[in-house]
């Protein structure tokens, strides 16, 4: 079974630099995008394989650090000269869906963490998977990334799927009192790097 279709690619000129966005199609429905920067072909790719957040990414949200790090991303593999940015769908609120996350917001705002809120509503921790980013590197003919995450697991997920992480580039993002808890318990709950 084909992952992943490629479905269009195109020229995207961003606040952050000139892309190019090529757009997938996969097998569970779901439409994700890899934004590219010069030639992504072979080894050492610099790459952030990048969870969907409706709050974070589109509406500025102070509660997590998802906005921020999407931004660095973009503008390291801008600076780099070469590098991914795979945009994954499906993945908001680690998997969840953005009306269980907001849930879960309502929850933290009552004195819970991301992960119990979470478990709380009989929903897991972390629902993502990686086979897709995996394939979607794999389309572009990605071998080995330098990824930038401070998430271990996200690593071991693409390498289950044939992606040789060679680095995890930790992303250095401001803390802000809105997010402290929520990135403490990313380090203390998850195994987050911290990235200091």
């Amino acid at each position: 079974m084909m992952l992943v279709e490629r479905v269009g690619d195109a020229r995207l000129p961003t606040v952050h630099g000139e892309f190019r966005v090529v757009s997938y199609r996969a097998h569970d429905g779901h439409e994700h995008l890899a934004i590219v920067e010069g030639d992504p072909t072979g080894t050492s790719v610099l790459a952030r394989v990048h969870s969907e957040c409706m709050t974070g990414d589109a509406l500025g949200s102070l509660k997590c650090d998802c906005g921020d790090q999407l931004a660095h991303a973009l503008r390291a593999i801008a600076v780099e000269g070469r590098g991914v940015v795979v945009y994954m769908r499906g993945h908001e609120g680690r998997g969840i869906g953005l009306a269980n996350k907001i849930k879960a917001y309502e929850l933290q705002d009552g004195g819970l963490d991301t992960v119990d809120a979470n478990t709380v509503q009989g929903l897991p921790v972390d629902a993502r998977q990686y086979d897709v980013a995996a394939a979607i590197l794999g389309d572009l003919g990605v071998e080995s990334v330098r990824l930038m995450s401070n998430n271990p697991v996200k690593a071991t997920g693409l390498v289950e799927h044939g992606i040789v992480v060679d680095a995890l580039v930790p992303l250095v993002v401001p803390s802000r009192p809105e997010s402290e808890h929520y990135l403490r318990t990313k380090i203390d709950r998850l195994g987050h790097v911290a990235a200091t």
